[in-house]
Order: C-alpha cells, then structure tokens, then sequence
C-alpha cells in the first residue's frame, strides 16, 4: 500500500470513537479523529448520558428538599423553589468539563482532530469537509441518533426528542412521553420531580422491554406509586401540534376505540438507530444489514480489508460502555495485539430512582432456551442499610445454573443498583458460581450485603429473611 496520512482514522468521537483514538496513540499508531460537532464526546457526553445524568441528580436533590424527605431524619426546610435555569448550566458545566478532558487526552496523546463530517473515497480514504485523508485503517463509530415516530414531527419545542428534553426552559404541566423504555423513563423522571404530570404510551404490555420479567413489573409498581401514569398495549397513531399544545391520537395496540390526549409536551423516545447514512459506505464496499447496521467479526472487521466497526453502528446493546470496551478491542487488534469484548457480560443501567441494572441473561431467556434453573432473590427491605436510609425498595435476584451453579444472569432493582451491578458482572466475567458471591466476605452495613444474601438464597439459606 502507498504512504497514508494516519495508520488509523476514527470515524466518530463519542465513548467508541474517542476511546478507540486514545489507545490506538498509546499503542504507537498515528492516528486522527474526525467529528463534526464543535465539541468532542458524541451524543453521550453532549446531549445524552452525562446532562441527563446531571439533570437526574438535580431532580433528585430538589425533590428531597421540597417533598419532605429530609424532615424525617431532622433536617427541616422553609420554603423551596426550583430554579430550572442554573439547574441547566451547571449540567452544562459539566458537559464542558467533561467534553474539554476529551480534547486534552486527544492532545496529550497527539490525536489529530479532523474537523467535519466524513464519507468515504475508497476502502482507505475519506473526505472530510472537502479534504482526502488516507489511512491503513479506518474504524466507523458514528454512533446512533433518535429513532423517529411517522407521525410526529419533532420540533424540540412541544414535540421533543431526547436533545429537546434535555435543554426544557421550564417544566411542562404536562409531559406524555411515547415509549416506556430506558431513555424515556429517565427523562420521564426528571420533569415528574420537578412537578410535571407525566404519562407513559408503551406499545407494548409492559415497559421496559426485554428487562427480566420481574424486575419490569415491579418497577412499573414503584413508578405508578411516585405517580406515573402509564398506557401500556396502546399505539400512537398520530402527533399534532396545536399552538403550544400537542394532540397524541391513540388507540389500543390490539384495536379498539381511538382517543386523544393532551400535553404540553410530548417525548419520542422508542429507540436510536445507527448512523451510517452519508457514509458512503457504498465506495468502500463496506456492506449494512437490513437493520441498518454494519455487521463484523468477532475482531470488529467489516467485510472490507482495513475498516472496522464499533459501538453502536454494530448490532448488540446501544450503550456506551459497550461502545468503550469495543473501542480499546479494536484498536489493539489493529495494533497486532488481541483485543476481546466478552459481549455476554455487558451490563444495563437504567437511572430512575430507584436505579435498575442487569448483567447475563433473564429467566425469561433461559427458560426459552431450556435451561435448567436456581434462582435466589433477598428484597431491600431486609437490607440494614437500606433500612437506615429508609430506602427499601427493590430486590436482588441471581440466575445460576442448577447442574453447575455458574451465575446466568443478575437483576436488581434499587437505589444503588448502577454501582452494585459491576459486582455481578466481574464475578460472571470470573465464572463465578452463586456460592463464590455467597462465601465472599461483604462489608456491613452495606446495600452490596443483598447480593450475598441472594446469592445464599440460590441455595434456599439466606440469613436475613
């Protein structure tokens, strides 16, 4: 091959594009990254996990203060006013701190950045904002972007998407929100503390779709008692806006009698997609399902020599830490080194209050695939440090193989379950059996006792319930 500009050219600076730049300089290759926003960090630093993130703490904390949470362990209020527009600049305060540590690594490990938006030339060149660049290897992690609703025309003013429900000026009377799923139970979250009414359409019977049975059904209880409401089974034929209200026409997913609803705002949120479009992928030969996504071998090869993709452009798990993993993965195999993603233990977060998180298979899964179950569950309630923080909410539960014990799947709901979770996935990326978790020495008073205590439950000997 002729000299080229970089050995490695990342398409794409969110968790995937921007950890896969930084390793592939560590590991001695030139290499760029090319991005069109002003900032680096993709959608998830910019507009997706880390402000709604900020926005969810913010909720929190306010409604502690204003609900009276605080008054029963002693610390009592006068009155409590929200003010929603330092509530945002201090989550924008912590995008830019954030997005700004990108571009200092990036010149700290002498990343080049490409400014602009790239399409292909040939299986080893792009164009970016009317320049060629070559490179040995060109690595796609373009990220995904709203999946839209036909329909329901967004126009980040009463018809918003996850962008627009980020950046709100004040808190809608009332919020209804199309999809029960991650994204839209989080954001759900945020304006339902901060005193919006808020309704949830989820087509299907149940939200969070493909969460362990279990877990979905309680969280719905918990939900409907902060005071969710939700429209499960029921489809929404149509969005329109009228002056600055919005009409959500429904009707229920089996058929039946349509009905309109009234809001102030409406959130879109029933999935992403892969961004490849304006790509070129065509010019480099680079193939797509009829999904939309790129398909790879387990080394994150494309079926073109010299590019490869990662994170959310790929099938699996929309999620940034997956997109992470795969991006150090693929540019030490790039590196001639080997670099492995056990894609069977990527844990899933979701962020309400209490946090929901999960790693491994559902019983759901399992049992469709005929395996042979034990399954162990120890409720918060029986927690003491849950009980001092009167926060008692949820359960653990661990799937483990009834032959062999190994541990299949691990499902908690509660305040703690985001931190909690990484527990679960190291002891399943070990091959731990529910015995290792169960003989495993765990601080008290701790929430991660409930794991031990469930993990003796596999076995029928929990001590506490």
């Amino acid at each position: 091959m002729a000299d080229t500009d970089f050995d490695v050219i990342v398409i794409g600076s969110g968790p995937g594009g921007y950890v896969a730049a930084i390793r592939a300089a560590q590991l001695g290759l030139k290499t760029a990254c090319v991005e069109s926003r002003e900032t680096l960090g993709g959608t998830c630093l910019n507009v997706g996990c880390i402000p709604s993130k900020a926005l969810l703490h913010a909720s929190e904390l306010f409604a502690e203060a204003s609900q009276g949470a605080m008054a029963k362990f002693g610390v009592k209020l006068g009155s409590v006013e929200l003010d929603l527009e330092a509530m945002q600049a201090e989550k924008m305060k912590a995008v830019g701190e954030l997005t700004g540590g990108i571009a200092f690594l990036f010149k700290k490990n002498k990343v080049e950045w490409l400014k602009g938006h790239a399409a292909f030339i040939s299986p080893n060149s792009v164009d970016v904002a009317g320049k060629n660049y070559t490179a040995k290897n060109i690595v796609i992690a373009t990220g995904s972007s709203v999946t839209p609703l036909p329909g329901a025309e967004i126009d980040n003013e009463v018809v918003v998407d996850s962008t627009g429900a980020l950046a709100l000026s004040k808190v809608p009377g009332h919020m209804v929100v199309i999809g029960g799923g991650v994204i839209g139970l989080e954001l759900g979250s945020v304006w339902k503390r901060l005193g919006a009414k808020v309704t949830v359409v989820e087509y299907l019977d149940e939200i969070l779709p493909g969460m362990d049975g279990e877990v979905r059904k309680e969280a719905r209880k918990i939900f409907k008692k902060q005071g969710f409401e939700f429209r499960t089974a029921t489809k929404v034929t149509g969005v329109t806006r009228n002056g600055d209200k919005a009409m959500i026409n429904v009707e229920p997913a089996q058929g039946g009698a349509a009905e309109t609803i009234e809001a102030d705002v409406v959130l879109v949120s029933i999935g992403r997609k892969a961004n490849i479009e304006g790509l070129a992928l065509d010019k480099a030969g680079v193939t797509a399902s009829d999904r939309g996504v790129i398909q790879t071998d387990h080394l994150f090869r494309t079926n073109v020599a010299g590019v490869w993709a990662i994170g959310d452009v790929i099938p699996g798990p929309m999620l940034a830490h997956k997109a992470e993993d795969e991006g150090i993965a693929v540019a030490e195999n790039i590196a001639g080194q080997t670099g492995i993603v056990n894609h069977e233990v990527i844990p899933s977060v979701v962020y309400t209050h209490p946090e929901i998180a999960s790693v491994g298979k559902t019983v759901e899964e399992l049992k469709e695939a005929g395996v042979e179950l034990k399954i162990g569950k120890f409720p918060f309630l029986g927690n003491s440090r849950a009980k001092t923080n009167r926060d008692t909410e949820g359960f653990v539960k661990i799937i483990a193989d009834a032959r062999t014990d190994r541990v299949l799947g691990v499902h908690i709901i509660g305040s703690l379950a985001g931190t909690m979770i990484a527990q679960a996935a190291q002891a399943m990326e070990f091959g731990a059996t529910s015995e290792d978790i169960a003989y495993t020495c765990h601080a008290h008073p701790t929430h991660s006792e409930a794991m031990k205590e469930a993990a003796m439950a596999v076995t029928g000997l929990p001590i506490h319930i």
